[in-house]
């Protein structure tokens, strides 16, 4: 909860700094904040490597902790010097920095704890990560109102105690952590959960993740810098956007082409690639709430209530307090279903994940569709894509991650919860760059995508209604064959 209280708090005031205290244009926000968003979520891919094969869950949460604090730390310096740019600029970066690494360390370490609560086969994984989810999401509701109510002041020398307030909610996520892991994150038996790998062998829990030979890793580092220079050189990417895209595709790859993985964990495996690729259609949509959306509610959106001006960073408070209020409703509904034998499967849940999600975008488009861009359109039109968007994510992320430690075998769980997060990472970095052709009456020409031209709020919402409603349906497709890949994994 502390620990996404601080991300969150953070990413409520990040655009708005940087357009507001910084005076950075639109684009160039948009860009940052896809970098950072992506890498933030390629960076799991270490966290989860260290922790299988060295340091176990436990230690690589503390440094990813201590990173963090660190880096929300220099975001304070940077906000408290927003004036001297020389100072600021290179602070805002060496914090961003620190996130992303601390974050890749933190994140997956605590997602596959929580599976390993409960032993193979329990039923009650999928509620009991919509449960976790919703304890997550209390620090998400908190954090916008709490940093946007301190940073979002139209002072832009106020944006340092935003900053600062997710500095301490992360510290006090690390004491937290360090006080209590040795109560509560334990085994039925008592036994310790999260342990380095030659203290789980010790304890009979899952062995220590295989070391690649040095050949095979060099042929795999020479295919990711292929598939960088394609990417840097015929799509124009930029070096964090190759990079980014091109490690999602070898990590994955160099995983399942592992020989001591047997043929029907390499297919439990496959399913959990193909859900990962259809997922980053979602979170590309999904994670517009800290740019576009931001935009939108900042510029175009009357936020008068009862003659008050809603700050444009509350509206990011919406999704995490729907969550908290849904959550139990959808833990009851999967438990419920699954004691019938009714229960849809993980790929199924996941489709109708992104059917929400199109239907949200879907409602926003029809909300500006023939309005003009100087009249603000009500906070209704805002509020209902946030809550189609809220049940959309309820079939698909929590799902998504209890999924992973139902098909990934035990030895690699922190390292394919790491690929899991690499797929959000792809789909942050794209939603920078979808962010960015948000219309501007201010640009000589309107944007372009696919050969679409972006004339409007309309036209820009439409994308996102496109691409997630062609790959839900292409997900509903394929389901049974994804069921039959799973082998019995519900």
């Amino acid at each position: 909860m502390w620990e996404r209280f601080s991300y969150y708090g953070m990413r409520a005031i990040f655009t708005l700094f940087m357009i507001k205290a910084l005076l950075l244009d639109k684009a160039l926000a948009s860009e940052i904040y896809g970098n950072y968003t992506g890498l933030v979520y390629l960076t799991p891919l270490i966290g989860g490597y260290m922790a299988d094969r060295y340091w176990g869950n436990r230690r690589a949460i503390l440094v990813g902790g201590i990173l963090m604090a660190a880096g929300h730390f220099c975001m304070f310096l940077s906000a408290a010097n927003y004036h001297n740019i020389a100072f600021a600029q290179p602070m805002l970066f060496l914090g961003l920095g620190f996130l992303i690494f601390g974050n890749g360390f933190f994140k997956p370490n605590i997602s596959t704890m929580v599976g390993q609560l409960y032993p193979a086969g329990d039923q009650r994984i999928d509620a009991a990560f919509t449960i976790f989810y919703m304890g997550i999401n209390l620090g998400a509701f908190l954090a916008p109102l709490v940093c946007g109510s301190l940073g979002d002041t139209g002072n832009p020398a106020d944006f340092q105690w935003g900053f600062l307030a997710a500095c301490i909610g992360m510290i006090i996520s690390i004491f937290t952590f360090e006080l209590l892991k040795n109560k509560l994150i334990v085994t039925p038996e008592g036994a310790g959960i999260g342990l380095a790998p030659e203290k789980r062998i010790q304890t009979n829990h899952a062995a220590k993740a295989p070391a690649m030979p040095l050949s095979q890793r060099l042929a795999w580092a020479v295919a990711a810098l292929v598939l960088f220079a394609m990417f840097y050189y015929l799509m124009d990417l930029g070096i964090i956007g190759s990079s980014i895209f091109s490690i999602t595709i070898i990590g994955p790859a160099a995983i399942i082409a592992d020989k001591a993985l047997s043929s029907i964990e390499k297919k439990r495996i496959g399913v959990i690639y193909i859900l990962a690729f259809f997922v980053i259609f979602f979170w590309a949509a999904f994670e517009q709430a800290g740019a576009s959306l931001t935009f939108f509610a900042e510029e175009q959106t009357d936020r008068n209530l009862l003659g008050t001006e809603i700050p444009a960073s509350f509206f990011q408070s919406i999704n995490a307090v729907l969550i908290i209020i849904l959550a139990p409703v959808f833990a009851l509904i999967w438990t419920f279903l699954g004691r019938r034998d009714r229960e849809p499967s993980s790929p199924a849940k996941q489709a109708l994940g992104l059917l929400f999600l199109s239907l949200g975008y879907c409602v926003i488009a029809f909300g500006v569709k023939g309005v003009d861009p100087a009249i603000k359109v009500s906070m209704m039109w805002l509020f209902s894509l946030y809550l189609l968007h809220t049940i959309g994510e309820l079939c698909l992320s929590p799902i998504g991650l209890a999924m992973v430690i139902k098909l990934a075998p035990a030895k690699f769980a922190s390292l394919l919860m790491g690929v899991w997060f690499s797929s959000m990472a792809a789909a942050s970095k794209f939603a920078g760059i979808l962010s960015a052709l948000y219309p501007d009456p201010a640009l000589p020409a309107a944007p372009v995508f696919a050969g679409f031209e972006i004339a409007g709020l309309y036209e820009f919402f439409m994308i996102f209604v496109i691409l997630s409603g062609i790959a839900s349906l292409i997900l509903f497709a394929l389901t049974k064959t994804l069921q039959k890949m799973m082998h019995g994994a519900p």
